[in-house]
């Protein structure tokens, strides 16, 4: 990009990503290992019908960016979302919001690094898990230091091998099927997708149950307001992005889906092996399980990039909305000579050096798991509140009439925080998530309630003064 084209916010922050780079970065956030090691665990659950999981889901996370995309037209000068939280909902929800998020950010910085050591220990087995872990530690949060242009390039070329595997598996599928190729379980065509079709095979609880499981794949779209605020024309990004990242997303997924299911009948998917491997293997590709392994690597770095840069940003949200007397906000709310919040990025990455360190000293990770989980459930939570926001934004002065507005609001907005509290309820119909839809619930009450409080004692303390 022409240097000339690149422009300083007044925080001192620089416009330097471009449409190409926030459209991968939010198509990297959120295509991972759910696609390639998962989805044959999501198919197997429902059979064809998770194409309409697929659907509903898309539809409703359409809505949400929508959502986000209108306040952030209104005021593209913000680094996240929570922003809009604060401005809206409250100084207390904010703080709440931006904490959540940030330490949800991190755990699931923490599950990539730890995925990443594995991948890597597939070829490379007698490398201690925590050395490759400080290596690509490292690497990536440097990568986010030097500055947002390079972060983009690199989150870029990341997406970039994600897409490729898609695509190939797409094109390899679309030709064996089109040609009726033979494989052991009989011949690969359109017609397996729908075979003695069932809406719901295994019955509504288990067509339920792939909601949520669904849900979290989408996690990460949102990465797309993260970098509205550093992007070189962010009126028109806005568009573009939120307008065309999610349905590239989806026809990524239906793609892939579709082209499992004919190559192999879901009836005779393995759950345990990623559907990507069987279906190459099929090919007649005997490197399938290196080449995916590659591409999860990959996936994997993506990921952690990603949430490496969030982070960072959402913690140099959270001290500069504190009072500038406090030590948060004197440390943590400073942009570096490279226009990056490079304080916030050290302290985010710091924190995901517990991965290492329970590697190198063999920590149990049962509590990682549950922290882990109960942090992923409350993404639907910190969703939620950016719905609300964005209805008071609706009634401030700051709603631009001829903005970049959510369709038929009035009835999409209420339907949108109905299927988020519909999404919380179906966590209660899978026994691995019980736990972490409590710990979520445990942590809006007692962190709620102290943030709440506490605003309300500041407030106080200032009327009496």
């Amino acid at each position: 990009m022409n240097k000339s084209h690149i422009t300083k916010n007044a925080d001192g922050t620089m416009r330097s990503l471009s449409n190409r780079n926030v459209q991968m970065i939010a198509i990297g956030g959120t295509i991972g290992t759910g696609l390639f090691l998962g989805s044959g665990t999501t198919i197997s659950k429902t059979g064809p019908s998770i194409l309409l999981v697929y659907l509903v889901l898309g539809f409703f996370f359409f809505l949400m960016m929508r959502a986000i995309g209108e306040m952030l037209y209104s005021d593209p000068s913000q680094h996240t979302f929570v922003a809009f939280i604060t401005r809206y909902l409250g100084p207390a929800a904010g703080r709440f919001t931006g904490w959540t998020y940030w330490l949800g950010l991190t755990f699931c910085g923490m599950a990539e690094l730890s995925a990443i050591s594995t991948y890597v220990q597939f070829w490379f087995p007698t490398i201690p898990a925590w050395i490759i872990q400080l290596v690509f530690l490292g690497t990536l949060a440097s990568v986010n230091l030097i500055a947002a242009k390079i972060f983009g390039e690199a989150e870029f070329w990341f997406a970039l091998i994600k897409i490729l595997a898609i695509l190939a598996l797409i094109v390899t599928g679309i030709f064996m099927m089109t040609s009726h190729s033979v494989t052991p379980l009989g011949h690969a065509s359109f017609q397996n997708i729908f075979h003695n079709f069932s809406m719901f095979p295994h019955g509504g609880l288990s067509f339920i149950s792939a909601f949520p499981m669904a849900f979290f794949a989408f996690l990460g779209i949102e990465f797309v307001s993260i970098t509205i605020g550093e992007s070189t024309t962010p009126h028109r990004i806005i568009k573009k992005a939120v307008n065309e990242t999610l349905l590239k997303i989806l026809i990524f997924y239906f793609g892939a889906m579709i082209v499992i299911m004919g190559i192999i009948p879901w009836t005779h998917l393995t759950p345990q092996s990623s559907p990507f491997v069987q279906v190459f293997k099929l090919a007649g590709l005997p490197a399938a399980a290196a080449f995916i392994n590659f591409v999860v690597l990959t996936s994997a770095s993506s990921s952690l990039n990603s949430f490496i840069f969030s982070a960072g940003r959402h913690f140099y949200q959270i001290a500069d909305e504190l009072p500038s007397d406090s030590w948060l906000h004197q440390h943590f709310a400073t942009i570096s000579k490279n226009g990056v919040p490079a304080a916030a990025i050290k302290v985010s990455a710091l924190l995901l050096l517990i991965t290492p360190l329970m590697s190198l000293t063999n920590g149990t990770s049962a509590v990682f798991t549950i922290v882990a989980g109960s942090s992923n459930d409350m993404y639907i939570i910190v969703y939620a509140l950016a719905m609300l926001a964005h209805r008071k934004y609706r009634e401030s002065s700051d709603f631009l009439p001829n903005g970049f507005k959510m369709p038929w609001y009035k009835v999409t907005s209420p339907l949108t925080i109905a299927f988020f509290a519909f999404i919380f309820i179906t966590l209660f119909f899978i026994p691995q998530d019980i736990i972490g839809a409590i710990g979520a619930i445990v942590w809006t009450v007692v962190f709620g309630g102290i943030t709440y409080f506490h605003q309300r004692s500041m407030v106080s303390a200032d009327a009496n003064n």
